[in-house]
Order: C-alpha cells, then sequence, then structure tokens
C-alpha cells in the first residue's frame, strides 16, 4: 500500500472516530454519530481527498441502507 493510500485511510479513520466521539459527548449520545453526521463525516473525507467518489457513493448507499 502506497503512504499516499495509507495516510488518506487513516484520515478517513480519524475524522470518522473524532467526529462521532464529538457528537455522542455534545448530546449525550453514546450510540456515536447519527447517519446525518456520518454522511457529513463522508462529504469530508471525499473533499479532502481522502476517498474516490465512488467510494464515497459505496459507503454512503451502506450507511442509507442499514438505516
Amino acid at each position: 500500500m502506497s503512504n499516499k493510500l495509507l495516510a488518506a485511510a487513516l484520515l478517513v479513520c480519524v475524522i470518522m472516530t473524532l467526529t462521532g466521539c464529538v457528537a455522542a459527548i455534545g448530546n449525550g449520545d453514546t450510540r456515536g454519530a447519527t447517519v446525518g453526521q456520518q454522511l457529513v463525516d463522508l462529504q469530508k473525507a471525499k473533499d479532502a481527498g481522502a476517498i474516490t467518489d465512488a467510494e464515497f457513493q459505496e459507503q454512503k448507499a451502506r450507511l442509507l441502507k442499514r438505516h
């Protein structure tokens, strides 16, 4: 795995983890981020170049299918 791909994957994990933690702390919800917040996180990862549009669409579809 290239260094850029590894860094991008790590960035996505950090963004999603930290945002979920902040959302849980802010509203007392210990279940994690809302669907809306997860979609925002995915968009941020795509905008940052951490994931491709195809990966964004795939993850978005999975997320919406679960909920």
